[in-house]
């Protein structure tokens, strides 16, 4: 999602920034403490740091184990970054997204990033209203899903793969001008996607206002769906049946107190540790919620914050918010390490 329109100005973080000039303008983060199993997670002198900065809209980033590096997108500016330890920022893809004239909105990149079983980039195309697989050798496109029935999506956000092959990704209005009121908007629900491993496209979700994260539990017996929607913030899961459907949709974590209290951003992205613990953008900065649903803490970054992911060794949480992106070493792992 595009928090952007709510961002606040850079109360910020300390830091290596990009721009030494900027340095002056950032100042400390740190971790709400809520409960005192967050210290299991993260240790209390845990530090945030910038690493990269003057984007955007930073969003969905992703780690790519071979080669040791993340990947992230800056939606408006329609790129694609890469960040390595000892070799800094650089571009990897531009245009990342909308390559054509009159755009149907103002975020014309791409958006979420995951990679498939067989470590393919694969990329919500949020201003094309495609999720599109690249391939790296010439930097083409392989279109996995744009229609469904006949009508185009209306903008892929986040999206996640399950073990067996099957993507699962959200299709809210963002990308579009003027959201749920686009003419060119052909949808009637903003859903949540299942892409099974032999193309078939099915709506598993139609009622949700805004969903937008996506995540399995480790098990992958759950489906985490984040509702970015300003008058109803939760965290809604789900049980997966056999089938790959799910059922028995209920709210996890309620976030709309901490909206009320003026906490900047919405539930956003998020990924998931190997103990089942969420981590993920939200009021505040990225929340740290139990598998049972408690608020643990919040990694506060000073900014709205969009998403979240695991890299290195699987011990540092990786983070895009607003302008920036930041990381904080943890004493957990994701999923996948």
């Amino acid at each position: 999602m595009n928090n952007r329109a709510i961002a606040a100005l850079c109360v910020g973080l300390t830091a290596s920034l990009s721009a030494a000039s900027e340095e002056a303008a950032v100042q400390p983060g740190y971790l709400e403490r809520i409960d005192p199993a967050i210290d299991l997670l993260i240790s209390p002198d845990a530090r945030i740091e910038v690493i990269g900065s003057g984007f955007a809209w930073s969003e969905g980033p992703v780690w790519r184990k071979q080669g040791g590096y993340l990947l992230f997108s800056d939606i408006p500016n329609n790129t694609i970054y890469r960040w390595k330890e000892g070799e800094g920022l650089s571009v990897f893809l531009r245009p990342s997204g909308f390559t054509e004239d009159n755009p149907f909105g103002l975020e014309l990149g791409s958006n979420a990033l995951t990679f498939d079983l067989q470590g393919r980039l694969v990329i919500d195309d949020q201003g094309n209203r495609r999720v599109v697989r690249l391939n790296e050798k010439g930097f083409t496109k392989t279109v996995l899903a744009d229609r469904y029935e006949g009508k185009r999506l209306n903008s892929p956000n986040d999206l996640v793969y399950r073990s067996n092959g099957d993507l699962y990704f959200t299709d809210p209005p963002y990308g579009l001008r003027g959201l749920n009121d686009n003419p060119h908007k052909e949808l009637k629900f903003n859903g949540v996607f299942r892409l099974d491993a032999k193309g078939k496209l099915t709506p598993i979700i139609r009622d949700l206002t805004f969903p937008n994260g996506v995540a399995f539990s480790p098990d992958e017996r759950i489906l985490y769906i984040q509702v970015s929607d300003p008058k109803n913030a939760v965290w809604m899961a789900y049980d997966v049946l056999a089938d790959g459907t799910v059922a028995r949709g209920r709210v996890f974590f309620d976030a709309n107190a901490l909206v009320q209290a003026g906490k900047q951003g919405l539930p956003d992205g998020m990924k998931v540790d190997q103990k089942g613990n969420i981590f993920g953008g939200g009021p505040g900065g990225v929340l740290v919620l139990s598998p049972d649903g408690r608020h643990l803490g919040t990694i506060v970054t000073g900014q709205v914050t969009s998403n979240c992911a695991f890299g290195d060794d699987g011990s540092t949480l990786y983070m895009t918010a607003n302008h920036y992106v930041m990381r904080i070493r943890l004493k957990t792992k994701g999923v996948g390490f």
